[in-house]
């Protein structure tokens, strides 16, 4: 048993050499970094980005011959102004293709944690108007939301452990406290900018919280800031920075909401 030992422990020990010199040299290689995702692991991803092309691509061919050279994410209040202007003519004539692309973007980037989709939800309210906008980020954000959360089921474990390792600890440790009452936290994660939007839907399948909780928590939860980010969109040209609009006032109205949202477990809790 000794020789056995003895032999694993020559095995499991870096080389060490001595050189000319008599000092000594670890001759030990450092394994280079593993990529996180398997082979199969992107094809289900590349999947996912092919059918946002298919859809995109079938929606172009349905537009009328025109330049769309404006047709790009926006990155500034803008571009968004620019897009606005350019949409507004094709969305009367032209509005399940524009519904539809609309949709296909968003989606896309929710999916893949592309940032900028508070853009979308300004023009949303900028073409639509309040109620429809609002029902229209609803329905993408969630569509988004879920989509990435499924993908996160067969590729998010390695990316989030490289990406946020501390966020993931630390949700999961909530998550694992509030079982009984997780629908009433999920509300309150969404309601309030506790932690990212992106983060929650990637982690989220990750720490187990069940799909049915997650959607409802979604689909429920951003309402509020939907409802204050499309209004804005309305009057768009009035608007300086993106800070605007998320003032004190109304930060301060989501907390309130998110604090609503789980003091219903609070009352549980204490009276147990």
């Amino acid at each position: 048993m000794e020789e056995m030992n003895v032999e694993k422990n020559q095995l499991s020990s870096p080389r060490i050499n001595a050189n000319s010199n008599g000092s000594v040299v670890n001759k030990s290689k450092s394994t280079p970094a593993k990529f996180p995702l398997t082979f199969w692991e992107m094809a289900v991803a590349s999947g996912v980005v092919l059918s946002f092309a298919v859809g995109l691509v079938g929606v172009y061919l349905t537009m009328p011959a025109s330049d769309y050279s404006f047709l790009k994410l926006p990155r500034s209040l803008e571009d968004l102004q620019i897009l606005r202007d350019h949409l507004e003519s094709y969305t009367s004539d032209y509005t399940i293709q524009v519904l539809v692309g609309y949709c296909v973007v968003y989606i896309f980037m929710q999916t893949f944690m592309i940032p900028g989709t508070v853009f979308m939800s300004l023009l949303a309210g900028a073409l639509f108007g309040v109620f429809k906008g609002v029902a229209l980020v609803v329905f993408a954000a969630t569509a988004g939301a879920s989509s990435c959360y499924f993908l996160s089921k067969v590729i998010g474990r390695p990316l989030l452990s490289s990406l946020w390792p501390d966020k993931l600890v630390f949700f999961q440790a909530q998550v694992a406290k509030r079982r009984k009452g997780l629908l009433n936290y999920m509300l309150f994660l969404r309601v309030t900018p506790t932690l990212p939007n992106t983060f929650i839907n990637v982690a989220s399948p990750i720490v187990d919280v069940p799909y049915h909780i997650f959607f409802l928590a979604t689909v429920i939860g951003i309402i509020p800031a939907a409802y204050v980010t499309v209004k804005a969109g309305i009057a768009l040209g009035e608007l300086r920075s993106i800070a605007d609009l998320y003032d004190f006032h109304s930060i301060a109205t989501l907390f309130l909401i998110g604090i609503v949202s789980v003091t219903p477990t609070l009352l549980t809790k204490n009276q147990t």
